[in-house]
C-alpha cells in the first residue's frame, strides 16, 4: 500500500506545471513523496490565484525541520495560503510579497482583516513595519486587540517606520523590567501620541514614564 501511494504521489507531482514542480523539488529528501505532492498542488493553486509560492514552500521546510508529520505540514501550508489570500484582499492587489507575508502573520496572530485594511489606509508608508511590530508585540504577550489599537493609534498620529521600531523596543524593555505587557503598550502609545502631538504643535517633547519594577 505504501509503495502504491508513493507511485500515485509521484505521478501527481509529475502532472503539475513546471513552476510548481520546481518549487516542490526544494522539498526533495525533506518530506515524503505524498506530502511533497500535496504541497506542490497547494503551491500551484496559490500561484494560479496570484499568490507567492516561496512562503508556502518555506512553511513546509520549516515544518520538516521541526519534525512535523506530513498531514500537519500540509495543513500548515494550506492555512498560510488561506491567510495570504485574505491578506491580499485586505491590503489590496498591489501589495508586495513581504507585506503580504507580514499581513498573513498578523491574521494568524488573531488580527481581524479590518485591521489590515485600516492600516493600509491610515499608515503613511508601506505597511510592512507596522505589521511586523504588531506581530512582535503579540509574541511578547501584548493582547491582540491592544497591539492592533496601539499600531493604528500611532499610524493616525503620523509616526513612521523608525518611530514604530523605537516604540516596540521601548515596550519590550518595559516588559523586561517587569511591566505587564498590555499596560506597557498602553503607556508607551499614550506617551508617543503626546510626543507627536507636541512635535506638531512645536512644543517640547515629554519623555515617557519609566515602569516600576515589581
Amino acid at each position: 500500500m505504501n509503495g502504491w501511494r508513493a507511485v500515485t504521489a509521484a505521478l501527481a507531482l509529475a502532472a503539475l506545471p513546471g513552476v510548481a514542480r520546481a518549487q516542490a523539488e526544494r522539498l526533495a529528501g525533506r518530506v515524503d513523496e505524498r506530502t511533497r505532492a500535496a504541497v506542490a498542488a497547494l503551491v500551484d493553486s496559490a500561484r494560479a490565484a496570484g499568490l507567492p509560492a516561496d512562503p508556502l514552500v518555506n512553511k513546509a521546510l520549516e515544518g520538516a525541520s521541526k519534525g512535523a508529520d506530513g498531514p500537519r505540514i500540509v495543513a500548515a501550508v494550506r492555512t498560510l495560503a488561506g491567510n495570504l489570500g485574505r491578506a491580499r484582499e485586505a491590503l489590496g492587489p498591489s501589495v508586495l510579497e513581504g507585506e503580504l507575508v507580514a499581513g498573513a502573520a498578523a491574521l494568524r496572530a488573531g488580527a481581524p482583516a479590518e485591521f489590515l485594511t485600516r492600516l493600509r489606509r491610515e499608515y503613511p508608508g508601506a505597511p510592512l513595519v507596522p505589521l511586523a511590530v504588531m506581530a512582535d508585540l503579540v509574541a511578547r504577550g501584548v493582547p491582540i486587540d491592544t497591539a492592533s489599537r496601539a499600531v493604528l493609534a500611532l499610524a493616525r498620529a503620523g509616526v513612521r517606520d523608525a518611530e514604530l521600531v523605537a516604540f516596540r523596543q521601548n515596550v519590550e524593555r518595559d516588559i523586561a523590567l517587569g511591566a505587564p505587557a498590555g499596560a506597557a503598550a498602553a503607556v508607551r502609545v499614550n506617551a508617543a501620541e503626546r510626543q507627536f502631538g507636541a512635535d506638531a504643535a512645536g512644543a517640547p517633547n515629554t519623555p515617557p514614564p519609566r515602569p516600576r519594577k515589581p
